[in-house]
C-alpha cells in the first residue's frame, strides 16, 4: 500500500476519534518550521512549548501542530509532509491520555510490578503503556522511562491491547521533584519611621498575598523562572520596606518555587535580583 495513503488514512481515522495528529519524518521527529516560521519569527509557539498566535497552514511547530480537524490534516499544505512522512504522531495530552514510554526490559519489569495494568502497545525497544488522563510530560523519570502527555508527542504504533485504565497517582508522582531543603539567609529590609509595623496592610492581607503568590508560582506552565522573579518582585514591592516579611514567608515562596523545579540557587538569585531592582 502507498505509504502516503496509509499514513494519511491513519491520521484521518485518529482525528475522527478525537486524537490530535501530525506527520513524522524520518528519525521519528516532527517536520521543521516552514520558512515563514523559521526560528519562530512568526511569534507563535516559542521553542515548540506552547501554542501561540501563529496560524500557519503548514504542519509547523512540532507537537503544537497536532490537530483533529480533518480539513487541516487533508489540506494541500500538508500534502508534501504526508508524501515524505515516515509515520504518524499524536499529542497524548490533547487526547486526554498519558503514555508511559518503557525503553528497556528493566523498565517494563518495574512497570509490571508497580503500575496498574492498562492498554499496552509494543514499540521498537519496549512498550507504551497508555492511561486515561493528562499530566506534565517528563523524560528519564526512571531508567529507560519517559512520560509523554501534555506538550509532547508520541508515535502512533497501533491501538494496542488491553483495557485502558485511569492514570494512577504513582505515575503522576514520577515527575514531582522533592523540594530541596534550603537554609534561608535572613532578609534585612529597612523599617519605616515609627517602627516596624506595616502602616498600610493588615497581617491577614499579607497572609493572603503570600498564598496568592504561591498559587501564581505553582500555576506556571512555562517561563517558571521569570514567573518566580516577577512574583518575588511583587511581594517585595508591597511589603519589602515595612519589615513585615518574615523568614517563614520567604520559605513558603522558596518552597513553592522549588516544587516547580527551581534550584535553591535560582531562588536565591531571583530574590536578590528583586531586592536590587527595588533598591532594598
Amino acid at each position: 500500500m502507498n505509504t502516503t495513503v496509509s499514513h494519511l488514512g491513519t491520521a484521518l481515522d485518529l482525528a475522527a476519534a478525537g486524537v490530535p495528529v501530525l506527520p513524522l519524518r524520518a528519525g521519528k521527529v516532527p517536520f521543521g518550521n516552514c520558512p515563514a516560521c523559521a526560528k519562530n519569527i512568526c511569534g507563535g509557539r516559542p521553542n515548540m512549548k506552547t501554542p501561540g498566535p501563529c496560524t500557519c497552514p503548514h504542519p509547523c511547530h512540532g507537537w503544537a501542530a497536532a490537530t483533529t480537524d480533518p480539513n487541516v490534516v487533508n489540506a494541500p499544505t500538508w500534502a508534501r509532509a504526508w508524501r515524505e512522512a515516515a509515520g504518524v504522531a499524536y499529542h497524548p495530552g490533547g487526547a486526554g491520555l498519558t503514555v508511559v514510554d518503557l525503553d528497556s526490559a528493566e523498565a517494563i519489569a518495574w512497570a509490571r510490578a508497580s503500575l496498574p495494568a492498562t492498554r499496552t502497545v509494543p514499540t521498537t525497544r519496549g512498550e507504551h503503556w497508555l492511561y486515561r488522563g493528562a499530566m506534565q510530560s517528563a523524560n528519564a523519570v526512571r531508567p529507560g522511562m519517559d512520560i509523554k502527555s501534555s506538550m509532547q508527542y508520541a508515535r502512533w504504533l497501533g491501538p494496542g491491547t488491553g483495557a485502558i485504565t485511569s492514570l494512577p497517582d504513582v505515575v503522576r508522582a514520577l515527575t514531582v521533584k522533592e523540594p530541596s531543603t534550603v537554609r534561608l539567609a535572613a532578609v534585612t529590609v529597612p523599617a519605616p519611621t515609627g517602627g516596624g509595623e506595616c502602616p498600610h496592610r493588615t497581617p491577614t492581607y499579607l497572609d493572603r498575598g503570600i498564598a496568592m503568590a504561591e498559587q501564581r508560582i505553582t500555576a506556571a506552565r512555562e517561563a517558571v523562572h521569570a514567573t518566580v522573579y516577577r512574583t518575588f518582585l511583587t511581594v517585595l514591592s508591597t511589603h519589602g520596606r515595612c519589615g513585615c516579611l518574615t523568614d517563614a514567608h520567604t520559605a513558603r515562596l522558596f518552597t513553592a518555587a522549588q516544587a516547580m523545579g527551581e534550584s535553591p540557587r535560582h531562588c536565591t538569585d531571583a530574590w536578590t535580583n528583586a531586592l536590587t531592582r527595588l533598591g532594598l
